[in-house]
C-alpha cells in the first residue's frame, strides 16, 4: 500500500465505528449490530474500502481469544466443578437436540444424511463473542440465567474440538487429512500448558511485577495469552479454548485483577474489529439474489435454537420468559461455524457456493438477533434476568461489596473486620511482597495498581458500595478519590490521609469521609494522659471529644484553602482559642 494511504483504513474502522455504534445503541439495538453495520459498509458490499476481509477476520478473532481469557479468570477450577451439571445437562442437551433437529430440516431440503447432522453441528454453535456482548450490555451475565446461557457456550467451544476431528477424518481430500489433528499431540498440549501454568506462569507473573514496569506487565499478560491459544493452534485445537485454559489457571492467582485490566484494554477494540470483519464477509450480492430463502433460513435456525435451549432451560427450572429471552441470546450461528465451513471446503464437504450460503445465513441471524431480542422485550413487558435475582450457588463467586486498595498495617484491619462479618471485598496491594507475606496468615490479596481505572473494573468496583483507600501514599490516593469522584459519584470514598495538609486535599476532591492515620490513636493517648493527670476517666473522653468534634469544625473551614498560608495560621490561631474557651466552659461546669 502507498505508503500516503498507510492511515487509511484504521481511519476508516475508527469512523465507521464512531458513526455506527452510537446510532445503534441510541436507537436500543446495542453496540454489535452497530459494528455489524460499520463492517458491511466498510467491504465488499459497501464502499468496497477492504477487498479481502477474511483477513481482517482472522486477526480479529484474537478480541474473542481475549474474551474468552477473561472469562476464564472469573472462574476459578472449583467454580467451574460447580457449574458442571449446567455445562452437561443444558449444554449438552441443547447441542445435540439443535444438531439432530436443523439436521432433519437440512434433509428434508435434499442433503445426505451424514452431511445434513456434521452442518447441523456447524449451526448449533452460538456466536461466544455476540452472545457474551448483549449478555453484558443488559447486565445478565452475573446472574442464574446469564450462568446459564454461559454454560451452554462453554459446551459448545468445548464440542468444536471433536467437531474439527470429525471433519478431518471425513475429508475426502489428501490436503485436509494432512492437516487433521493429533489427538495423542493434543492431550498432551493440554497437559503441558495444565503444569505450564501450576509451576511456571505464576512465579514468571511475581518476577515481572517485582522488577519490570506497567508496560511490561501488560506485554506479559498478552504473551500468556496469545502463547496459549497459539500452542492449541499449532497442534489443531482451538485457540480460543486455549485461551481460556490460561484464564482459569491464572484464575487463583494473585495477578487477576491486574491481568484481567491489561487484557481489557485490548479486548473492546479487537472485538469491535472483529464483529466489523463480521459485517465486512456479509455477500449482500447474494443477498440480494435470493433475500426470502436466505432470511427465512435464519429465522429457521433462529427459531430452532430459541426453541430448543427455552425448553432445556425450561427443565432446569428457569421461567418461560427467561428460557426464551436467553434462547434469542444464543439463537444465531456462531464464529466457529466460519472455520469449519472453510475447513469443510477444504475436504471436499461442500462446494464453495454451498458456503457461502450458509456463511450468509450465520450473518444474517447475527445481524437480526439484537433486533429479534429487542422486540421480544419490548412485548413481554422490559428485560428479564436482571442482578438481584435468586442465586443458585452454582456459578461465579459473589460481588465485592467493599473495595480495599492498600493491604498493609492499615488496610489489614479493615479487611480482618470485614471477613469476621462475611462481607464480601477485594483487597489490591501493587507489592507482590506484601501480598506473599500477608497471605502467609490467611488473607486473600490481589495485585494491582488501584490508580488504574481498568483495574478498578476488574476488581469488581461497578457493583462495590464502600471503597476504602488505605495507601501510604498522599499523592495516590488524591488521584484515586480524583478517579472516583469522576467515574463513581455515587460509590462512597473512605480515604486514609497522612497528615491535616492531605485531609484537606481529599476533603477538597469530594471524599465521603478522611481518616488521619494517627487520629485516634492520638485522642486515645491524650485521653489516657489526662486520666494519668488525675482527671477521671468520664471528664478526660468528655474533653477529648469536645477537641475532636472542634478540630472537624476547624477543618470543614479550611477545605479549599490549603493553598493559602496565610489563611491557614488564621484559622489555626481562631480556632485554638476557640478550644480554649470551651476548655474553659467545660471546667466551670
Amino acid at each position: 500500500m502507498d505508503e500516503s494511504h498507510f492511515m487509511l483504513k484504521p481511519l476508516a474502522y475508527l469512523g465507521a465505528a464512531i458513526v455506527f455504534v452510537p446510532l445503534f445503541r441510541r436507537s436500543g439495538l446495542g453496540a454489535v449490530l452497530g459494528y455489524l453495520a460499520a463492517g458491511v459498509s466498510l467491504g465488499p458490499s459497501g464502499f468496497g474500502l477492504v477487498e479481502n476481509p477474511t483477513d481482517v477476520l482472522h486477526f480479529a478473532e484474537v478480541g474473542v481469544i481475549m474474551l474468552l481469557f477473561v472469562i476464564g479468570l472469573e472462574l476459578e477450577p472449583a467454580k467451574l466443578w460447580q457449574l458442571r451439571r449446567n455445562i452437561v445437562l443444558t449444554g449438552m442437551s441443547q447441542l445435540l437436540i439443535s444438531a439432530v433437529l436443523l439436521g432433519i430440516l437440512l434433509m428434508a431440503l435434499g442433503l445426505a444424511m451424514g452431511l445434513a447432522l456434521l452442518l447441523g453441528f456447524v449451526l448449533a454453535l452460538s456466536s461466544t463473542a455476540f452472545a457474551l456482548q448483549l449478555m453484558e450490555e443488559r447486565k445478565i451475565l452475573g446472574s442464574q440465567l446469564g450462568r446459564r446461557g454461559f454454560s451452554i457456550l462453554l459446551l459448545q467451544d468445548i464440542a468444536v474440538i471433536p467437531l474439527v476431528l470429525v471433519v478431518g477424518a471425513t475429508a475426502k481430500s489428501t490436503a485436509a487429512l494432512e492437516h487433521q489433528p493429533n489427538t495423542l499431540v493434543g492431550v498432551g498440549a493440554v497437559i503441558g500448558l495444565l503444569l505450564a501454568g501450576r509451576f511456571l506462569l505464576k512465579p514468571l507473573l511475581k518476577l515481572i511485577a517485582s522488577y519490570a514496569s506497567r508496560e511490561i506487565m501488560a506485554a506479559t499478560a498478552l504473551f500468556i495469552v496469545l502463547g496459549y491459544a497459539g500452542v492449541m493452534q499449532m497442534v489443531g485445537l482451538s485457540a480460543g479454548l486455549g485461551a481460556f485454559m490460561a484464564g482459569i489457571v491464572l484464575a487463583t492467582s494473585d495477578y487477576r485483577h491486574q491481568l484481567e485490566a491489561d487484557i481489557n484494554s485490548f479486548k473492546g477494540l479487537l472485538l469491535g474489529l472483529f464483529f466489523m470483519a463480521i459485517g465486512m464477509t456479509l455477500d449482500l450480492g447474494l443477498l440480494a439474489q435470493q433475500p426470502v430463502l436466505i432470511v427465512a433460513f435464519a429465522l429457521g435456525l433462529m427459531a430452532v435454537k430459541t426453541a430448543v435451549i427455552a425448553v432445556a432451560l425450561k427443565v432446569r427450572g428457569a421461567t418461560t420468559k427467561e428460557g426464551v429471552t436467553m434462547g434469542l441470546l444464543l439463537s444465531q450461528g456462531g464464529e466457529f461455524a466460519f472455520v469449519l465451513l472453510t475447513q469443510m471446503v477444504t475436504g471436499d464437504h461442500i462446494s464453495q457456493e454451498t458456503a457461502n450460503l450458509v456463511t450468509l445465513v450465520v450473518g444474517v441471524s447475527m445481524a437480526l438477533t439484537a433486533p429479534l431480542l429487542v422486540l421480544f422485550e419490548r412485548l413481554s413487558g422490559g428485560k428479564d434476568g436482571e442482578p438481584g435475582e435468586a442465586d443458585d450457588g452454582s456459578g461465579m463467586e459473589r460481588e465485592p461489596e467493599v473495595i480495599i486498595a492498600g493491604f498493609g498495617r492499615y488496610g489489614q484491619i479493615v479487611g480482618r473486620i470485614l471477613q469476621a462479618g462475611n462481607i464480601p471485598f477485594t483487597a489490591l496491594d501493587k507489592d507482590p511482597r506484601q501480598i506473599e507475606f500477608v497471605k502467609r496468615f490467611g488473607n486473600q490479596v490481589s495485585f494491582g495498581d488501584a490508580s488504574q481505572l481498568e483495574l478498578l473494573y476488574a476488581a469488581g468496583i461497578a457493583h462495590a458500595r464502600v471503597f476504602v483507600v488505605a495507601i501510604d501514599d498522599p499523592e495516590t490516593t488524591l488521584h484515586i478519590v480524583e478517579l472516583c469522584q469522576e467515574h463513581f459519584p455515587n460509590l462512597q470514598v473512605l480515604a486514609r490521609a497522612r497528615n491535616r495538609v492531605n485531609a484537606l486535599q481529599l476533603r477538597g476532591a469530594g471524599c465521603t469521609q478522611v481518616v488521619r492515620e494517627t487520629w485516634h490513636s492520638s485522642l486515645n493517648t491524650a485521653t489516657n494522659t489526662l486520666v494519668a493527670l488525675g482527671y477521671s476517666e468520664g471528664a478526660a473522653m468528655r474533653r477529648a471529644q469536645l477537641f475532636a468534634n472542634h478540630d472537624e469544625a476547624v477543618l470543614e473551614q479550611a477545605v479549599g484553602k490549603e493553598e493559602d498560608m496565610e489563611a491557614l495560621i488564621e484559622i489555626g490561631k481562631r480556632g485554638r482559642a476557640e478550644l480554649e474557651q470551651l476548655f474553659e466552659q467545660d471546667q466551670s461546669i
